[in-house]
């Protein structure tokens, strides 16, 4: 006799969850080797100084056996220097992190950022197109003259079959035949700018560590959920040069102005190489342009106000980006008034859009406008 299962919530006491200690202490690291910019040996002290407040190790498993299950995993390598050492293979060494360490951050910021979105293997640009494309939509309908057999949903057919012939005699013919609709997918190259001038740890308050995060979860995002799209770095101060993905954890702000322009126009150049469809680049500063390189190669500085021969150079490099179908989004980490109304003639002149945010939040913004800008940019 069958027995009807009840449907429903069922609470229970919150039981946390069964942690090692190196993966109590790993969590920490994580999140601590960000802040350091991947320099190991302040991350650690700080890690040390955590231990003698809150008691994050015992006797049984301590700071250095830590450090020794980092380099046994992969973690953290150690490089001894010419001369070091007496020859016994004991010694101090300088470690830092290894390239599995590098990945790992990345998808840190990830599940940090992005945490509840599911992963997909091939990436899902939605075109507005159904048809014979690239992309499973999970939606059914009847086969059509022309559909490929790689369409043909075998599971949904024989279900079909079945209904329409009964198993005594099992046929299929092509009124069974069922298809899965599929979509196109669009490419996306995104180009993302960030701000390293020195006002990004001016005030008190770390703006770069956020930043560099929401780089780290956006380049590991697209990696993992949309391997057909690129995105590619550039940071940005007196000057702008392209950085590779596995840099970021080591990304640091220099006692730089802010040439905005130098970035918009390393971005484009980016972008011009590239023959996706969909372009865009994503712009996360907190300050005002400042700089320009002129082309004698000296630079023209003013850090007082919004000086309108800078300030008209960058209006120029947003003119020139609508007309290359470029959006540019900034994300301004500044509330200041007169640079509030900067970035806004700014979006206007580019008709692109701009965030003024705080930076709780920063990355799901992110996130969102990037979907956004996948979905309502798709051309025919």
């Amino acid at each position: 006799m069958a027995m009807n299962k009840r449907k429903g919530f069922r609470f229970s006491k919150y039981e946390a969850p069964n942690q090692t200690p190196f993966e109590k202490l790993f969590e920490i690291f994580k999140e601590l080797i960000t802040h350091t910019s991947g320099d190991v040996d302040e991350a650690l002290d700080w890690l040390r100084e955590l231990d003698k407040e809150y008691e994050l190790t015992d006797e049984n498993y301590t700071i250095d056996d830590f450090i020794e299950d980092l380099k046994a995993k992969g973690f953290l390598r150690e490089e001894f220097k010419d001369g070091g050492g007496d020859g016994s293979g004991e010694g101090d060494g300088d470690l830092s992190i290894t390239a599995k360490m590098e990945r790992v951050i990345r998808q840190a910021a990830l599940d940090q950022i992005f945490g509840k979105l599911k992963r997909s293997g091939s990436g899902n640009h939605k075109t507005g197109k159904s048809g014979r494309g690239d992309e499973h939509t999970g939606e059914f309908r009847e086969y059509r003259y022309g559909d490929g057999l790689e369409h043909i949903s075998m599971t949904e057919s024989l279900k079909n079959a079945q209904i329409n012939h009964g198993m005594d005699s099992f046929s299929l013919s092509e009124d069974d035949l069922v298809v899965e609709d599929t979509q196109y997918k669009a490419q996306m190259s995104t180009v993302l700018m960030i701000d390293i001038s020195h006002s990004m740890i001016l005030y008190g308050e770390d703006r770069i560590t956020p930043a560099k995060k929401v780089a780290m979860a956006l380049a590991e995002l697209i990696t993992t959920r949309y391997p057909k799209d690129t995105l590619e770095i550039l940071v940005f101060g007196n000057d702008a040069w392209p950085i590779p993905i596995k840099d970021l954890p080591y990304l640091k702000v220099g006692p730089y102005h802010t040439n905005t322009v130098a970035g918009l126009q390393l971005a484009m150049d980016m972008l011009r190489r590239k023959r996706n469809t969909n372009k865009q680049i994503f712009m996360i500063t907190d300050g005002k342009p400042s700089c320009l390189r002129m082309p004698d190669g000296t630079y023209y500085k003013n850090s007082v106000g919004l000086d309108d021969y800078i300030v008209e150079k960058c209006y120029n490099m947003a003119r020139q980006a609508r007309k290359l179908h470029i959006p540019i989004t900034t994300f301004m980490i500044a509330k200041d008034p007169y640079l509030t109304q900067f970035v806004r003639h700014f979006s206007e002149a580019n008709n692109g859009k701009a965030f003024f945010t705080g930076l709780k939040g920063l990355g799901e913004m992110i996130f969102e406008d990037y979907e956004q800008n996948r979905r309502k940019r798709l051309k025919g």
